[in-house]
C-alpha cells in the first residue's frame, strides 16, 4: 500500500493564503463557516471528517467541482 502523507495541521493557514484564499472562500469548501476556520487555524481541533475531506481536496484525490456537487446531492448551502 502506498504511504499516505498526512495534512499538516500546522500549515492550513500558510496553504490557504498561497492559494489566495480567504477564510470564507477556503472553509466554506468544506462545510465550515468562516469563524470555525478561524478557531482550527488558530489550534482548535478539526473534527475527523472535515480532516479526511481536506486531505483528500490537498491530495488531488477530489476537486472543489467535486465537494461542490456532493453540497448539491445533499442539499447543503454554501
Amino acid at each position: 500500500m502506498a504511504r499516505i502523507k498526512a495534512l499538516k495541521t500546522d500549515k492550513i493557514k500558510e496553504n490557504r493564503n498561497k492559494a489566495g484564499l480567504n477564510q470564507l472562500q477556503y472553509w466554506s469548501r468544506f462545510g465550515v463557516t468562516q469563524s470555525g476556520g478561524s478557531r482550527y487555524e488558530t489550534g482548535r481541533a478539526i473534527p475527523t471528517p472535515t480532516k479526511i475531506l481536506m486531505w483528500l481536496v490537498e491530495s488531488g484525490r477530489i476537486t472543489d467541482a467535486d465537494l461542490a456537487d456532493a453540497r448539491k446531492a445533499v442539499k447543503v448551502k454554501g
